[in-house]
């Protein structure tokens, strides 16, 4: 069973999204902050993480570049799920080596849980 970390600081957008990926065979686990995000990745080494930008502590772009750096876990697909809309924003997260960049009002769960198989699949 594939392992999904999901750092976001948003508990109802967590839970669902949490749900609906176990529902469909993966398992998933939870960090509200991205101090707490990196800890878990360093731990748990994840297949994939869904990592929001705007959080607690340490931001998802600063995430992004530590988890990247580490040689634990520099080979962790990361998919952006956010609000952030601004090219800058998508750019500097594909830049930094996020996979795919997804603003979390154009997707709802199916089409996140594409995203999650396709990672899977390439």
């Amino acid at each position: 069973m594939k392992k999904v970390l999901f750092i976001e600081d948003e508990q109802a957008l967590q839970g669902a999204v949490k749900t609906f990926l176990e529902s469909n065979g993966f398992s998933v686990f939870s960090a509200f902050d991205g101090e707490m995000g990196i800890a878990l990745a360093r731990s748990e080494k994840p297949d994939l993480i869904l990592l929001d930008l705007i959080l607690p502590k340490v931001n998802g772009f600063e995430v992004l570049d530590i988890l990247l750096k580490e040689e634990t876990t520099n080979k962790i697909p990361v998919i952006v799920l956010t609000n952030l809309e601004g090219s800058a924003d998508v750019e500097k997260a594909l830049s930094l080596g996020a996979r795919t960049y997804l603003v979390k009002s154009n997707y709802n769960l199916e089409d996140i849980l594409s995203k999650v198989k396709n990672i899977f699949e390439k």
